[in-house]
């Protein structure tokens, strides 16, 4: 796990843990959607840490030279951080629960190591 890609996913999931994400999960897609390889899910428990993840998460891409688009900022209560090959989904605790992405994206292998 080398790639460009790869190494994007590693900041990501590095990101959300330095800012104390909750229950990071990183899905690989590849081979099962076209809207992404990875998608990254984890959530804060404010509105606060729920920013204050997307925001290290976007930092950390830009530094990679990746065009990062965000969505969700203005109600923090869904944050997603679009960097094209990954897309990180930042929740707010309640919506985490409710929306249940992992259920939705089953057919996806949880990536183990990074």
């Amino acid at each position: 796990m080398a790639g460009k890609t790869e190494q994007l996913l590693k900041a990501v999931i590095d990101g959300a843990e330095d800012k104390k994400a909750n229950d990071v999960v990183a899905l690989n897609l590849q081979g099962i959607s076209l809207v992404a390889d990875y998608f990254v899910i984890c959530h804060g428990n404010s509105d606060t840490q729920v920013l204050a993840i997307a925001t290290e998460i976007r930092k950390r891409a830009e530094e990679m030279g990746i065009r990062v688009r965000l969505e969700g900022v203005d109600t923090a209560r869904w944050v997603l951080v679009d960097m094209g090959d990954v897309v990180a989904h930042v929740f707010h605790r309640d919506e985490r629960e409710y929306y249940h992405l992992e259920r939705l994206w089953s057919d996806a292998k949880a990536v183990e190591s990074v």
